[in-house]
């Protein structure tokens, strides 16, 4: 757990696979890879790197819309 908590945490701040793969001792990149599945934040990141002009930058700030705050606090 240590070793796929420390793969996660390099590959989160950039460091290139084959480096992690160095650092952990590996012979081969695949086994590597099985510590390296991406997180939802890296494919966020990722897919925002690919696509720039995908998210508006303009989003509305919902944490001010007491009426859906009210409403979402309801759900539970």
């Amino acid at each position: 757990m240590f070793r796929h908590s420390k793969a996660m945490h390099l590959l989160q701040a950039g460091v290139n696979l084959i480096y992690i793969r160095d650092f952990l001792g590996h012979v081969d990149l695949k086994t590597t890879e099985l510590y390296a599945r991406a997180d939802t934040e890296t494919k966020r990141k990722a897919i925002e790197n690919a696509y720039p002009d995908l998210i508006d930058n303009n989003l509305p700030d919902w944490g001010q819309d007491q009426a859906l705050l009210s409403w979402l606090s309801e759900l539970k």
